[in-house]
């Protein structure tokens, strides 16, 4: 069973399928930490983000390893634990940037592949083209949508002492930047359910999509 969670920054993605894997027993996979920690390792070997032949050039130098246990995912990148190093405002503020180019993106696609087609009980894997080109045919198919001022909030509590206004508009111009590059962009796949999670409760999402894949499983 593979099921593909796909949608904005901010929508609940990540609590949504860390949840939903624990409570199925399935893997989890965080495909936006891998692109982060591409980035992390970018900004730590002095590498020009806003030269994409640079970055293509060592896009497949760092050895990344995601773990894929719900409870704890883990992510090294040359065997350096980057979970928390990862989430920082300099990372976040580069990674579109890193995630636009090709040759990143075909890296870490086949990484994502191998991870999926590796586990065993099934798997949730969140990001942003999981089911339009990662995993084009995975079993069930989420996209995660939330009015702007609701991703705001959530991600502005997450990030202790900012504010709601520039989360917001940081949000929006990260949208527009992955929804915009030539390479997968953020976009809905034709054969996805979508879940717009604005006036949900985290509890009342996760509930939606276990619904969602026990049905796929009962094969209604």
């Amino acid at each position: 069973m593979i099921v593909a969670i796909d949608g904005p920054a901010g929508t609940g993605k990540s609590s949504t399928s860390k949840a939903v894997a624990a409570q199925l027993e399935l893997s989890y996979l965080d495909t936006g930490a891998q692109y982060r920690a591409i980035t992390w390792w970018m900004v730590s070997n002095g590498i020009d983000i806003d030269d994409p032949s640079a970055i293509a050039a060592v896009a497949g130098k760092p050895e990344i390893i995601s773990g894929t246990d719900p409870e704890g995912p883990a992510i090294t990148v040359d065997g350096v634990d980057v979970a928390g190093p990862i989430r920082t405002q300099e990372v976040s503020s580069k990674v579109s940037a890193v995630s636009a180019v090709p040759e990143v993106r075909a890296r870490i696609t086949e990484l994502q592949r191998s991870i999926a087609a590796s586990a065993e009980k099934g798997i949730v894997v969140e990001g942003r083209d999981i089911g339009t080109t990662v995993l084009p045919d995975a079993d069930l198919k989420i996209f995660l949508t939330a009015s702007p001022e609701a991703r705001a909030a959530r991600r502005s509590g997450e990030l202790k002492g900012s504010d709601v206004h520039s989360t917001r508009e940081a949000l929006i111009k990260r949208d527009a930047a992955d929804s915009s590059r030539k390479t997968s962009p953020l976009a809905k796949a034709d054969d996805a359910v979508e879940v717009d999670t604005t006036e949900l409760t985290l509890a009342q999402v996760i509930e939606c999509v276990v619904t969602l894949v026990e049905e796929k499983r009962a094969g209604k």
